[in-house]
């Protein structure tokens, strides 16, 4: 792999990965399209880190709060209103966030050789794209946007949950999928994307620890870079990402993948 190829894959898993546009998808067309060699496991591993520690520098202090109040022992039958107004996030949050986090593992862990074969059908990819590309547009345009980090439920967690375990079908987007279902259940576009990025830290972690023993074998420069990259562009995708939809609507996201899906379909009829 040479430097070039390691920024592209770097930046594609950075965005890819915060961006409703599915970095797993990227990762499989963009090296099919530019016939790029394979990056190998620690490549591999050496991404998720980066975007591991794009969320971590993010959200640093939003996940020491969740865990302030995850543990505070304040009295929980008197009921502060002034404190509920000024505060952000449900005292709950953190367990609602292992909820969530729930059924992307069991996913994960049943699916993972139809991940790495069956799922990675160029023309499947295609499919996702649109579909959920579809999915995202009708969510943002009809749903309520009422509803924040202050009032989300088990069974909202739950939900949101059960739509990033489709994830592991590459094309469908992590965020995409958990961003849909926040729009559907009613949360505005900003607590949607929070709740979306908060959810990934654990999913992101799990997949880098259980596979980091790979990474430390066999780090080089090239991984490295690809930390680097791949932390750096994922770090301004939340940022952009937050700042766009504080104004306007994730309609841009649909015509993406409408595009890349139809470019996708294209190449595949050319190389018959």
């Amino acid at each position: 792999m040479t430097v070039f190829q390691a920024i592209i894959l770097g930046l594609v898993q950075g965005l890819g990965e915060f961006l409703p546009i599915s970095s797993s998808g990227h990762l499989i067309i963009v090296p099919w399209l530019f016939n790029f060699p394979d990056p190998g496991l620690a490549f591999d591993v050496a991404l998720h880190l980066g975007t591991l520690l794009a969320v971590f520098a993010y959200f640093r202090k939003d996940w020491v709060r969740i865990i302030k109040l995850a543990i505070s022992r304040k009295k929980r039958d008197r009921f502060d209103h002034t404190a509920f107004f000024q505060e952000k996030y449900n005292k709950n949050l953190l367990w609602l966030l292992i909820i969530a986090t729930i059924p992307g593992v069991i996913a994960g862990y049943f699916l993972e050789n139809l991940a790495e074969t069956f799922f990675r059908n160029p023309l499947l990819i295609a499919f996702t794209f649109a579909t959920l590309g579809f999915l995202l547009y009708l969510s943002d345009k009809k749903a309520q946007k009422n509803k924040d980090l202050k009032t989300i439920s088990a069974k909202d967690a739950s939900i949101i949950g059960l739509f990033q375990a489709l994830a592991i079908i590459p094309g469908v987007s992590r965020a995409g999928a958990t961003i849909t279902s926040g729009l559907f259940l009613g949360f505005d576009r900003v607590s949607a994307a929070k709740f979306s990025f908060l959810l990934s830290t654990p999913i992101i972690f799990g997949a880098t620890v259980l596979k980091f023993g790979d990474f430390i074998k066999a780090a080089g420069c090239i991984e490295v870079l690809g930390v680097l990259t791949a932390m750096v562009s994922g770090y301004f995708a939340i940022w952009g990402l937050i700042k766009l939809v504080e104004r306007a609507s994730y309609k841009i996201f649909f015509w993406y993948r409408l595009l890349f899906a139809l470019i996708i379909v294209v190449f595949w009829f050319f190389r018959l």
